[in-house]
């Protein structure tokens, strides 16, 4: 979205008749969604084939393989989208000192909200609170708080 000459070329070839009007992420997606029909296929596969024949064998590490392949493909677009969080979440952090660095390949996001931080004033004669927001961000290895710029 921040590069316009590349924005202009994707709705151009997007706009296309041989694309049929698809968008770019429906070519991405689209081979993990023909690896799933594979999957079901190779079941339908098994359940047609003669117990103890050649044929079963065959399908069924076709089908292992393809179970693999599925689990492999899953666990990478789950790693993809938590390095993605990561890097939006370090452009929208800024530090007073660099010296945590919040992207790293094993490190990834478990949870984060906002939460509201009560502060107890004791200088008045009256016990006075106010509330601001903070920001809980839980990694796998590490716990940050941080809060809005003001």
């Amino acid at each position: 979205s921040g590069n316009a000459g590349f924005q202009q070329v994707l709705e151009r070839l997007e706009s296309d008749p041989v694309c049929q009007r698809l968008s770019l992420k429906s070519f991405l997606i689209l081979p993990f969604q023909r690896i799933t029909r594979l999957k079901l296929l190779l079941q339908n596969i098994l359940k047609r084939t003669r117990p103890g024949s050649e044929e079963e064998v065959q399908a069924t590490q076709a089908y292992d393989a393809l179970e693999k392949l599925i689990k492999d493909c899953n666990e990478n677009v789950q790693r993809m989208k938590s390095t993605e969080e990561l890097i939006y979440l370090s452009q929208k952090i800024e530090f007073e000192c660099k010296i945590f660095p919040l992207i790293s390949q094993s490190r990834r996001l478990v949870k984060c909200g906002e939460l509201t931080a009560l502060d107890f004033s004791t200088l008045s004669p009256k016990w006075k609170v106010t509330t601001r927001p903070i920001y809980l961000h839980l990694f796998n290895d590490c716990l940050l708080l941080s809060r809005p710029k003001e």
